[in-house]
């Protein structure tokens, strides 16, 4: 396989969940976070490296497309079944675009979220010629704000301490849900690669839904490169399904 370097970053958000967790009917991602939607935050962060990202929309799509300005490309979820099949449901827009050498995938609850750790994604994939690239964090516990991290997947690391595959929350064990290392859902794709392994991903896991993150698997399985950014700033992958959750991480926002 070929593998495209060079050429736009195109950055798919992940917004059409309806965050049930939030007690409220709003779509997750227009909960507001200082006085601002959740997703104008993310879109602040990016806005540098990508003008005009693709954001998956699914429940109340109209609220958010008229919250951004109805001026993003938007790409309908009509089911929400997992990570994998909302970036699989942009496919249809993006696989023909010859113009994109790095797709880039975020979750649309992380404000937090840093154009500089983006950049970091795509620089580490040009120089190791990668298929994928993520961002993990390093957390000492999951205490306090660092609880939010406790249902995040946790990075499984082969003995020669390169990656080898994410456990979601749900699918691990006591042993492995003590690790320490977590996935903070932030990719960088080599697009050719992601459009040939995005369909054969399945649901054959504790939820039932079909995970992004299986993808890692993939990779390391066929021996295809993979790489990762280390976050310093243990506050950047911060998510929020939670009011609880929002107000923690609203408190880390100045």
């Amino acid at each position: 396989m070929t593998l495209n370097k060079g050429g736009k970053i195109q950055v798919i958000i992940l917004a059409g969940g309806k965050g049930t967790r939030m007690n409220s009917d709003l779509p997750k991602v227009l909960h507001q976070v200082k006085g601002k939607a959740i997703i104008h935050h993310v879109l602040d962060g990016i806005q540098s490296i990508c003008e005009k990202p693709t954001i998956i929309v699914g429940h109340q799509a109209e609220l958010v497309k008229e919250s951004t300005g109805n001026k993003y490309h938007y790409v309908f979820q009509e089911k929400q079944q997992g990570t994998g099949h909302a970036v699989s449901v942009a496919r249809s827009e993006l696989q023909s675009r010859s113009d994109i050498g790095h797709i880039v995938v975020i979750p649309g609850d992380a404000p937090l979220i840093s154009a500089v750790t983006l950049r970091e994604l795509v620089s580490k994939r040009e120089a190791s010629h990668a298929v994928m690239v993520l961002a993990t964090i390093d957390v000492p516990n999951y205490e306090g704000t660092n609880s939010v991290y406790y249902n995040y997947g946790r990075i499984i690391r082969k003995s020669d301490e390169t990656l080898d595959r994410i456990i979601e929350l749900k699918d691990a064990s006591p042993d492995v849900r003590a690790m320490t290392e977590v996935n903070v859902g932030y990719y960088c794709f080599d697009p050719d690669w992601l459009w040939s392994k995005i369909d054969t991903i399945q649901n054959i896991n504790a939820a039932h839904e079909l995970y992004l993150t299986d993808l890692l698997q993939f990779a390391t399985s066929e021996n295809m490169a993979v790489d990762v950014v280390r976050i310093g700033n243990v506050l950047e992958g911060l998510g929020i399904n939670t009011p609880e959750q929002l107000a923690l991480v609203e408190k880390c926002i100045l």
